[in-house]
């Protein structure tokens, strides 16, 4: 899926969770095509990455990704491999994870939406919600993924999806 068809297909997801969390479209939009590959990647309608916690209620799947940590003592359903990086000082992971699954699309950007609002961590960064850019920052500093680079990488998604927005 192209950035513009990706955009036509699931902004109006991200504008009506806007106008009843006040999380600008454009982060959220971001986000969905950052954690699922511009849709690529969106198995069982995820497509924020969402982790399941118990693995066991049955709105899980098991799925393929990479993590990077401080420890080279955590634990997953299965490891894939891990790779210490010297200068960043993380592991990272490769690993198999129990991940939520939707019936629809909606209801994983209403669950992502709804998430922010449920952990206290992202207090700061609902101050900042309006501002795409800063929420990125602020959600990245709260420690929504393990990619250092995350709030970096998820601007320049913002980017991409501001130049590409028809409208």
């Amino acid at each position: 899926m192209t950035p513009k068809e990706f955009i036509k297909a699931y902004k109006p997801f991200a504008l009506q969770l806007q106008k009843d969390s006040g999380i600008d479209w454009r982060f959220t939009l971001a986000q969905a095509a950052l954690e699922s590959g511009w849709g690529k990647s969106a198995v069982g309608n995820n497509f924020f990455g969402v982790k399941d916690t118990d693995g066991v209620n049955g709105n899980e799947q098991l799925i393929t990704t990479t993590e990077f940590l401080r420890t080279d003592k955590a634990k997953f359903p299965t490891v894939i491999s891990k790779v210490f990086n010297p200068v960043t000082k993380l592991w990272k992971y490769i690993v198999k994870d129990y991940f939520r699954k939707y019936k629809i699309p909606y209801d994983s950007f209403k669950d992502h939406s709804d998430f922010f609002f449920k952990n206290g961590r992202y207090k700061e960064a609902l101050k900042v919600k309006a501002d795409p850019r800063a929420f990125a920052e602020g959600v990245a500093k709260a420690g929504y993924a393990t990619d250092p680079n995350y709030a970096k990488t998820l601007c320049a998604v913002i980017s991409t999806i501001e130049r590409n927005d028809t409208k």
